[in-house]
């Protein structure tokens, strides 16, 4: 499965961002090995459901360590059997481009 993750803690720093949250959450993701991307929106991890949901939980615990309050947004495509498919889905795109 694949699960594109956004999450965000209810407060900010002084300047208004969360980027140091967010990085919390992104190294946690890193530190899994799944394969993994970050883009500008969302974090992309692949595996199993239990592993991925599991990296997704501690992602959350670490964006919101000093924050009453987490934002999650979730999407996943879930097709069993498949895997590689972080890469493969674009590449397949791409070669329709």
């Amino acid at each position: 499965m694949i699960v594109a993750f956004s999450v965000s803690p209810a407060g900010s720093d002084d300047e208004g961002g969360v980027s140091d949250a967010v990085a919390r959450a992104v190294r946690v993701v890193r530190e899994s090995g799944l394969p993994n991307e970050t883009n500008a929106m969302f974090t992309n991890v692949e595996g199993e459901w239990d592993e991925v949901m599991d990296v997704v939980r501690r992602a959350v615990e670490a964006a919101g360590q000093d924050a009453p309050r987490v934002s999650l947004v979730l999407k996943a495509d879930i097709r069993p059997g498949y895997t590689g498919e972080l890469d493969g889905k674009v590449e397949r795109v791409e070669r329709r481009l």
